[in-house]
């Protein structure tokens, strides 16, 4: 690890945010001082911890950088200060519960340099839980607008274990070209948090960019350490952004093709999530997904003004399946089922 600045950066910038992770921050530090690629920096941005978890962080891992915000500015506005302070050509987000094996910027760093083509890259997440079972191998978007971790729940030997194309990467361990997600604005500091990695992987598809996973990076992952599976505060952001995520993402005349299914996808879930007693939350968020509307809509006339590619290139990309989005708890049934003996939490 890079342990002073010096006149020539380093080629990756490796962001760890925290948030009262006395729990796991230590963990997660010993897993980057230990990695076997030496040219990158550590910045620790400190969301106004009250557990002490970012005290004598310098001491005890020198070279680690560390900023302290006077107030909790979420996930999206604190990464977002860190990648303007960082100094490498390439942004690698971790999060604080997130382990990387020894080898892992080794990795990314090997594919980006071998396929130049790709501007973001996706790593192999498993569950600290149960590390046999994978959490995530890249982000699937369907044409509704939902999205999520493409392999979540399933044994490794059934998951995607070959390099490709994916249509984003969960940033709680990717990589990002430092130009692409300056010049895509980072992520969108309306969000706070939740779905911002997936919108932030839509405006850069947009843009031209492509994604790529790599399965020999891999992370374990405890997931939910701050916010819970789907407590109301979960519940709450990922129903807002959802729809915010569409109206400002979906290009084009795929908009309109594909906005019933968006609207079917919204009432499936408000009625859900008011079944399972978190209706509090799902109508709050859909209605203030409306009072925000006007601003999603000014962002959607910035992010569609920089569009590259093709609406065929796009819709490539989508999941198209009709019930593919409302399976998704069938198999969180069967991981709970099959690991219940085991304790599930979130970045």
């Amino acid at each position: 690890m890079t342990t002073a600045p010096t006149d020539s950066p380093p080629l990756l910038s490796v962001i760890v945010l925290n948030w009262n992770g006395a729990a796991c921050l230590p963990r997660c530090m010993d897993a980057l001082v230990s990695q076997t690629f030496s040219d990158y920096e550590v910045l620790v941005l400190d969301n106004a911890s009250t557990d002490h978890s970012a005290d004598g962080l310098e001491e005890r891992w020198v070279g680690v950088r560390v900023v302290r915000f006077e107030r909790n500015l979420g996930f999206a506005a604190a990464n977002n200060r860190g990648a303007e302070l960082a100094r490498g050509r390439w942004l690698v987000f971790l999060n604080n519960d997130a382990f990387p094996q020894r080898d892992w910027l080794e990795k990314l760093a090997a594919a980006a340099s071998a396929a130049p083509q790709y501007s973001f890259f996706a790593s192999r997440l498993v569950y600290a839980s149960n590390p046999e079972m994978v959490q995530a191998t890249g982000d699937v978007v369907h044409v509704s607008g939902c999205a999520w971790p493409r392999d979540n729940g399933l044994p490794i030997n059934q998951a995607h274990l070959e390099q490709g194309e994916v249509f984003s990467a969960c940033a709680a361990a990717a990589m990002y070209d430092r130009s692409a997600f300056l010049q895509a604005n980072g992520f969108d500091e309306h969000f706070a948090s939740h779905l911002e990695d997936v919108d932030l992987g839509f405006r850069l598809r947009l843009g031209g960019c492509r994604c790529l996973y790599v399965p020999e990076a891999v992370v374990v992952h405890i997931g939910s350490a701050s916010y819970g599976v789907e407590s109301e505060h979960t519940v709450y952001q990922v129903q807002r952004n959802l729809i915010w995520m569409y109206i400002a993402d979906m290009p084009g005349k795929l908009f309109w093709k594909y906005l019933p299914a968006h609207i079917f996808a919204n009432l499936v879930f408000l009625i859900y999530y008011t079944l399972r007693g978190q209706g509090k939350a799902v109508w709050r968020a859909k209605l203030d997904a409306l009072r925000g509307l006007r601003l999603a809509i000014q962002r959607r006339r910035l992010v569609q003004a920089n569009r590259k590619v093709a609406l065929e290139e796009i819709d490539r990309l989508f999941d198209h399946g009709l019930v593919s989005p409302y399976l998704l708890g069938r198999r969180g049934a069967r991981f709970r089922t099959s690991s219940q003996s085991f304790t599930r939490q979130r970045e």
